[in-house]
C-alpha cells in the first residue's frame, strides 16, 4: 500500500501517523458535540479526551509487549525501536487502559461514569473507523491469504519490514473490513444515542456490537504475533470479546434485577430523571407530557 504520504529527501509523513492523527480529532469532535447535549462543558471533555489518548496508546502497546513476550524477552531493545512506536498495539489494550482510567477518572471529579462512556462510544467508533484505514495503508493487521477478487496484495518493502505483512500475496483486507464494520457501528451509535432509555445504554451497545464484529473477524487476520490462547484456541482478541460479551449479560442482567430509572432528561444541560420528573410534576399537580418527557437530543 502506501506507508508514506510524502517523501521529500530524508523526511518521510507517515500515512499511519496522519490517519492516527485524523482519527483523533475527530473522536475528539464528536466527544465534544455529544457531551455538550447531556450537559458535559467541553473544556471537560477536552481534557478528559486528550487523556485518555495517551492513555489508550500506552495500553494498547503494553498488551502488544505482552502478547509478544517471547520475542521481546529475547531482545528488549526492541521494546523501544521504531517499529514498537509505529506498531499501533492491541487495540483492547488500550481499551481496558482507558476503561480503568475512565472509571479513576470519574470517581475523582464526581461525574457520572455511563453517561460519559456513551458519550466516549460513538467516538471510540470513528476513531477506529479512521484509524484501521491508517493500518491498511501501513501494511499492518494484515489478513489471511485469499483468492476473492477484492483481496490485496502488498508489495511494500518497508511495510514488510515493519508489521511482517506478506508481499506478492493476496490477502484479506482485514483492515478494511473493520474499518466498514466500526464506521457502521459509529452511525447506529449516533441514530441510537438520543433514543436511549438510560445512560450506559449506547457504550453497552457499542461494546457488543464491537465484541461480535471483533471476534469473527479475527478468523480472517493473518498476523500471528498478536496473541493467543488455549492453544492457539482463540486469539487474544477473540478472548477478551468473549470476556467482554459475558460482562455485557452479566451487566444487563445486574440493571434488570437493580431495577433503576429511565435516561434523565436533558433540558440546558441540566439532567432530572422520568421517574423524579413525573414527581415533580404531580406535586404542581400537573401530569407531565410525552414530549416533556422525551429526551432531547
Amino acid at each position: 500500500m502506501h506507508p508514506f504520504l510524502i517523501t521529500i529527501g530524508s523526511f518521510h509523513l507517515p500515512t499511519y501517523g496522519v490517519m492516527l492523527v485524523l482519527a483523533i480529532s475527530g473522536a475528539i469532535y464528536i466527544s465534544i458535540r455529544l457531551g455538550r447535549k447531556v450537559g458535559f462543558d467541553p473544556g471537560q471533555i477536552l481534557d478528559f479526551g486528550t487523556w485518555v489518548i495517551l492513555v489508550a496508546l500506552i495500553g494498547a502497546k503494553v498488551l502488544m509487549i505482552l502478547t509478544e513476550w517471547d520475542y521481546f524477552r529475547s531482545r528488549p531493545g526492541e521494546i523501544f525501536s521504531y517499529s514498537t512506536l509505529m506498531a499501533g498495539g492491541v487495540f483492547y489494550g488500550g481499551f481496558l487502559a482507558a476503561l480503568i482510567f475512565t472509571v479513576w477518572y470519574v470517581r475523582v471529579r464526581k461525574l457520572s461514569f455511563w453517561r460519559l462512556a456513551d458519550v466516549l462510544a460513538p467516538a471510540v467508533a470513528l476513531g477506529q473507523g479512521v484509524g484501521r484505514l491508517g493500518c491498511f495503508s501501513a501494511g499492518c493487521d494484515y489478513g489471511k491469504p485469499t483468492t476473492a477478487l477484492w483481496g490485496v496484495t502488498f508489495t511494500s518493502a518497508f511495510a514488510h519490514e515493519v508489521a511482517g505483512v506478506p508481499l506478492g500475496v493476496r490477502l484479506h483486507p482485514t483492515q478494511i473490513y473493520e474499518s466498514l464494520a466500526t464506521l457502521a457501528i459509529f452511525a447506529f451509535l449516533i441514530w441510537y444515542f438520543p433514543r436511549k432509555r438510560r445512560d450506559g445504554d449506547a457504550f453497552l451497545a457499542y461494546l457488543g456490537l464491537y465484541a461480535v464484529a471483533r471476534f469473527f473477524l479475527e478468523f480472517l487476520r493473518g498476523d500471528e504475533d498478536r496473541g493467543f490462547v488455549f492453544n492457539h484456541l482463540f486469539s487474544t482478541s477473540q478472548f477478551i470479546a468473549l470476556l467482554a460479551m459475558a460482562g455485557i449479560l452479566t451487566v444487563l442482567g445486574w440493571r434488570r434485577f437493580r431495577g433503576g430509572e429511565d435516561l434523565s432528561v436533558s433540558d440546558g444541560g441540566k439532567h432530572r430523571t422520568k421517574q423524579s420528573a413525573g414527581k415533580s410534576a404531580a406535586q404542581s399537580g400537573l401530569a407531565a407530557s410525552p414530549a416533556a418527557r422525551r429526551a432531547k437530543s
